[in-house]
């Protein structure tokens, strides 16, 4: 293709756009709904855009976090927290624990959710969240550009050490049904989400040699 045809820019110039459109191009993207404890016992509940599964056996999640908020702070100091799967149902109240609230206000309550007790860990999951993910600290890694510049910008790791689903959200074989739970997905811009669709399936099997 003509390279005349494309749009392009070098991200360390700008990109002399309305809207950056790294994550509008990687995306939809899972949301990572994270709730913790400090040290104090206080909880907090957060929605980060850059979230994903990095791990199959010991499964292993993660989110960045630009600059040190409130999630790492706490998941560092207590080695703890928790993923809650983000539904349509839950997209408005997920959005309202994105607010920039006071260090210590209570993000559950501030939304209107239910913290109930982890199995494991001492982080509260959101009981209106029919997936949630119990996690335990294994990594976290300040970024760094090409050049070995730090960036205020934090990866947490953490091993899922218990899994919740909802029955209905299972198959009679067992088989998960991701379209059924009405994921929310990241995109790009402002305030941009996707839901996805069993009409939009297709399936692709790996080929054999």
């Amino acid at each position: 293709m003509n390279t005349n045809e494309r749009f392009f820019y070098e991200p360390r110039k700008g990109h002399g756009l309305p809207h950056n459109p790294l994550n509008a191009i990687i995306g939809p993207r899972p949301i990572g709904w994270i709730s913790t404890r400090n040290a104090q016992g206080q909880q907090n509940l957060a929605p980060y855009s850059f979230f994903n599964c990095f791990n199959y056996d010991p499964p292993i999640i993660g989110f960045a976090s630009t600059g040190w908020k409130d999630s790492v702070a706490n998941i560092v100091e207590t080695g703890e927290f928790v993923w809650n799967l983000t539904t349509r149902t839950l997209a408005e109240q997920m959005n309202q624990t994105s607010a920039a609230l006071p260090r210590g206000t209570d993000e559950f309550e501030f939304a209107g959710l239910t913290p109930v007790a982890g199995n494991i860990v001492a982080a509260d999951r959101v009981a209106e969240s029919p997936v949630n993910f119990e996690c335990k600290l294994t990594q976290c890694i300040q970024l760094t550009a090409a050049n070995g510049d730090k960036i205020d910008t934090w990866l947490v790791l953490g091993e899922v050490v218990a899994v919740h689903i909802e029955k209905h959200l299972l198959s009679a074989d067992g088989i998960y049904q991701t379209a059924l739970a009405e994921p929310v997905l990241r995109a790009g811009g402002p305030s941009a989400y996707y839901g996805i669709s069993d009409e939009q399936r297709f399936d692709l099997h790996r080929p054999t040699l």
